[in-house]
Parts: structure tokens; C-alpha cells; sequence
């Protein structure tokens, strides 16, 4: 059986954003995010990670979000195997 990589994507993996003083739903992690995680630009985005690259920043909230994620995917994976 072959299993999608999309399969069990969650829409409210978004990261948060600071501008102007005010917090926001952003419209995707930075590379220095990925990087964090070690995470490829190619592969977030085939596992349906969203990603923005104009953004420069890194925090940390958004780094925890991506680990906490791929341990919920990874267990996911070995569940189905």
C-alpha cells in the first residue's frame, strides 16, 4: 500500500509572525526554520509544510511547532508500516 505524503496534513501548521509590534498568523516558515529542524525547502514542501521564502527570521516557537510536527508525522508513519 502506498501511502500519499500529503496524508494526515494538518491546514493549521502555520508559524506565528511578529510585525509592528502585534503577532500573526504567517504565511510560512523560513529557511532558517527548516534548517533548524534540517529540513530541505524541497522536502517541506512535499510533505506539505508551508514555506515563505521572503522571510528572514527564526523563532523559536516556530522551531518547536516543525519538531513537534515531524515527531507526530514520524509516528504517524510507523503506525501505518
Amino acid at each position: 500500500m502506498k501511502v500519499s505524503l500529503r496524508e494526515g496534513f494538518r491546514m493549521d501548521l502555520y508559524p506565528i509572525v511578529y510585525r509592528k509590534g502585534k503577532v500573526r498568523k504567517g504565511k510560512g516558515f523560513s529557511r532558517d526554520e527548516l534548517r533548524a529542524v534540517e529540513l530541505s525547502l524541497k522536502e517541506a514542501l512535499k510533505m506539505g509544510i508551508p514555506v515563505d521564502p521572503r522571510r528572514k527570521s527564526r523563532h523559536e516557537e516556530n522551531v518547536n511547532l516543525l519538531k513537534q510536527f515531524l515527531e507526530t508525522k514520524l509516528k504517524n508513519k510507523a503506525s501505518i508500516t
